[in-house]
């Protein structure tokens, strides 16, 4: 057999390491969006792909199967779960929750990190204020209620009635619309903001002790006989991949190794490193964009509202060093990979666009999902030689840069 033809049967091992974002969902969602969604991409793009339950017991998972341009590449994909951490932080009362959505303003607010980063996109700054407006129509909704009940019964009997009867319409009403959260995302998406400016940008130590165990993960994969370990950093799972992936570098990679690569998708970095006690990430995107190591694409779109589209993060975090290599920022440009009818149907489905870098695009670009987690080339391969997006925003706009 010649070397073209070994060159052809060779098949392409990778390891791929999905990071989610603020998210309660149990994994399962992301396999089978991946089975779904990839079955829609191999049609529209005419490949083969196949999913298969994980082997062995452990971490949550599954195989993929592929053949695209000839070639057969076999695929290893773990979701790293934090799931049950989100879910705690959400376990929160109604009275506590307005508290929260009072020092969340005061945490952005007062630092002058909201404003700044209004400067940026204006998007997600929409995506952050919708929460607060929802959270304070409601409560106003539900005050007006209970006092023209409670009016109009202290006015046909006792004014103590008229107290007890508007407080209970108060209560029933702020509890409905807590259940309607499912359908509104107001208390999850005040949920979600409220973790990371707890602690003004810091690391809670819950989530610093997961992030070890995916460090330690991923740094077991690298010693394993695969030709690429990918990292996948979806909205906020990408500033947690930047901090795993720089302490992974800093303890050092074995001489003998896959090729290492990281894909930040629909990255919401600033809204954690222009907080003033984010200096851990401040100093690993710093580090990270340096490193020989690794590959590091960064891709988002400007449709999706809920992400710092085509933002550096290093850079528009004022730490971008001498010699940043990383990340490569390009668009996934959804008014160009989507049809006019796909975009007409999901252009105000905000939630869903922020998901779509996960999902098929019926006219595919150099962003194909599949094709980078279960395709024969490596990320650094793919992307090789290509310049990042000219309308990236590179303007170093933090009023924080002190590092770790």
């Amino acid at each position: 057999m010649g070397e073209g033809q070994q060159a052809q049967t060779a098949v392409f091992r990778r390891r791929v390491f999905y990071i989610p974002g603020y998210d309660p969902i149990h994994p399962r969602r992301y396999r089978e969006l991946y089975r779904k969604e990839g079955a829609d991409q191999a049609r529209i793009s005419g490949y083969g792909i196949e999913l298969k339950p994980k082997a062995g017991q452990g971490p949550y998972g599954w195989h993929v199967t592929s053949q695209m341009d000839g070639c057969r590449t076999e695929a290893d994909v773990e979701v790293l779960v934090w799931a049950d951490i989100v879910k705690a932080s959400m376990d929160q009362g109604i009275a506590r929750t307005y508290l929260q959505m009072l020092r969340t303003a005061w945490a952005y607010i007062g630092s002058g990190a909201l404003f700044r980063l209004m400067r940026l996109r204006k998007g997600p700054m929409i995506a952050a204020l919708y929460p607060v407006i929802f959270l304070i129509v409601q409560l106003l909704v539900a005050v007006l209620a209970g006092w023209g009940l409670g009016a109009l019964v202290a006015h046909l009997s006792h004014w103590t009635l008229g107290l007890g009867a508007g407080g209970a319409l108060v209560l029933a009403l702020l509890h409905t619309f807590k259940r309607w959260d499912n359908k509104i995302f107001a208390y999850y998406l005040m949920h979600d903001y409220a973790y990371s400016a707890q602690a003004k940008g810091a690391n809670p130590p819950e989530l610093e002790a997961r992030m070890a165990d995916f460090r330690a993960a991923i740094a077991e994969a690298m010693t394993g006989d695969f030709d690429e370990v990918l990292v996948v950093g979806h909205s906020s799972g990408a500033h947690l991949a930047v901090s795993i992936l720089s302490d992974l570098l800093r303890g050092g990679l074995p001489a003998r190794r896959p090729a290492l690569a990281f894909l930040s998708l629909g990255q919401v970095v600033p809204m954690v490193s222009f907080l003033p006690e984010a200096r851990r990430l401040r100093a690993d995107l710093a580090y990270l964009s340096t490193r020989e190591e690794l590959s590091w694409v960064d891709v988002t779109a400007p449709g999706d509202g809920c992400a710092f589209a085509l933002c550096d993060p290093v850079s528009v975090s004022g730490v971008a060093p001498a010699g940043k290599r990383w990340p490569l920022v390009v668009t996934a440009a959804f008014t160009r990979t989507l049809s006019p009818a796909r975009w007409a149907e999901l252009r105000w489905r905000f939630f869903r666009l922020h998901f779509q870098y996960l999902c098929a695009f019926d006219r595919p670009g150099h962003y194909d999902y599949f094709r980078i987690t279960a395709g024969p080339q490596t990320l650094a391969a793919r992307y090789g030689g290509r310049q990042p997006s000219k309308s990236r925003i590179e303007t170093a706009l933090s009023g924080y840069r002190t590092t770790a």
